[in-house]
């Protein structure tokens, strides 16, 4: 049965890596249900064992923040801020400074994923409207959003993984996560700039090129405002009241529900539910193999040869190499196991959200960007990515590391 599971892990892992299975039309979703599927199918965990290997808090915190952003794009708050700071009356360093704040901000509370799918189209053609070359701020809105989604334990999958399991204080983690993703942000401002080197404008060819501009969400205060307000008051929970965090966000959703003017099912049809699936399936995928013992005695080994992964140093080595090779989500997954010591939490969250940015395939944000941009006819290859993610992804690394270094020397 060993045998069975290993075989069953390695081909999810595999599609993990690869975006999917050779010969399969799978995609990583489909290859983490499918992989579920065949440890119950061939008793590896029961059908009782694997409902119980699923973490339904985090689960649940993560659909009800995707309904608070189903909200927020339905009220045309996106559109109408890509909109209003585009139209700042400033230098296109100054835009992309303020660029990056927003979207930092809007990262840590709506997650980065939606915000990159909600603000990435609408980016482009108001870059366009400038005669500003797009690709700068669209690598910018990436970065920033990878950055930004780790200043809380609510900006990002892995985050809300990471807080529940390990039942984090999610103010307690702000004030730790807030020097590392500021001087991220700062950093990935510089890079960038010095990329571009004033090169800002368009290529005439390409400004004169005639665009087809797409048809924006106005912005409806009411729904807006009732998003807001839905956002602030969940926040101020996890900040000062007792109860469950799920529970909470769960409510909040359920009240954004009960609309006169919104359709649950608009609501609904903007949740990812692909996401959610991918987390039960590598639920039940991880629980088969935890049970096989073999996690465990990989772990003694490894200690055993120098390499102690409950450390933080070889963690956060670890937490960098396997979210560029399977992504963030999978690989938390794989590492929470181990994550005994006191800062582990905050060490995971940071260094998997931030190696994110290394290459395209590191962050599903990234992606989503990159998709939304040749939508609109913009097109941004691995190297013009990685010229501005590899910079950014080693500079951040390293004041994580300095700042944790200094937290549990200091």
């Amino acid at each position: 049965m060993t045998a069975t599971v290993l075989v069953i892990f390695g081909l999810v892992y595999l599609g993990m890596i690869l975006g999917g299975l050779p010969f399969l039309q799978l995609d990583r979703t489909g290859v983490a249900l499918l992989g579920a599927i065949a440890m119950m199918a061939t008793e590896a965990v029961t059908v009782e064992q694997a409902a119980r290997s699923i973490d339904l808090p985090t689960v649940l915190l993560l659909f009800a923040f995707m309904v608070v952003s189903a909200q927020m794009r339905l009220g045309g708050f996106y559109d109408w801020i890509t909109v209003r700071l585009s139209a700042l009356p400033v230098t296109p360093a100054a835009l992309l400074a303020v660029l990056i704040a927003v979207v930092a901000l809007l990262s840590a509370v709506f997650s980065n994923d939606i915000v990159c799918l909600a603000i990435a189209p609408v980016l482009v053609d108001a870059c366009m409207r400038r005669n500003l070359d797009p690709i700068p701020f669209l690598l910018g809105l990436a970065c920033a959003a990878n950055i930004g989604s780790a200043a809380t334990l609510i900006g990002n999958p892995q985050n809300m993984l990471i807080g529940q399991t390990l039942h984090l204080s999610f103010g307690a983690y702000a004030v730790e996560a807030a020097a590392p993703v500021l001087a991220g942000l700062v950093l990935t401002w510089m890079v960038i700039v010095k990329s571009v080197r004033r090169q800002w404008q368009l290529p005439g060819e390409k400004a004169s090129g005639a665009r087809p501009e797409m048809e924006m969400r106005a912005l409806n205060r009411w729904q807006t405002g009732k998003g807001l307000v839905i956002a602030l008051v969940i926040l101020l929970s996890f900040l000062f009241a007792p109860w469950p965090r799920e529970v909470v966000a769960l409510t909040a959703a359920g009240v954004l529900l009960m609309s006169r003017r919104l359709s649950s099912s608009r609501m609904l049809g903007l949740v990812d539910w692909e996401l959610l699936v991918l987390f039960m399936g590598l639920f039940v995928v991880n629980d088969a193999l935890q049970r096989t013992g073999m996690p465990a005695q990989l772990v003694s080994d490894a200690a055993a040869l120098g390499l102690h992964l409950d450390h933080p140093a070889p963690l956060f080595g670890a937490a960098f190499v396997l979210s560029n090779l399977v992504s963030n989500v999978p690989a938390v997954m794989l590492l929470l196991p181990v994550a005994h010591h006191p800062m582990a939490g905050t060490l995971l969250a940071l260094a998997s959200t931030f190696a994110g940015n290394l290459l395209i395939v590191g962050s599903i944000a990234n992606i989503i960007v990159i998709d939304a941009a040749a939508r609109r006819g913009v097109a941004i290859d691995w190297r013009q990515h990685a010229r501005i993610g590899v910079p950014v992804t080693l500079a951040t690394m390293g004041v994580t590391v300095l700042y944790l270094w200094w937290r549990m020397h200091g």
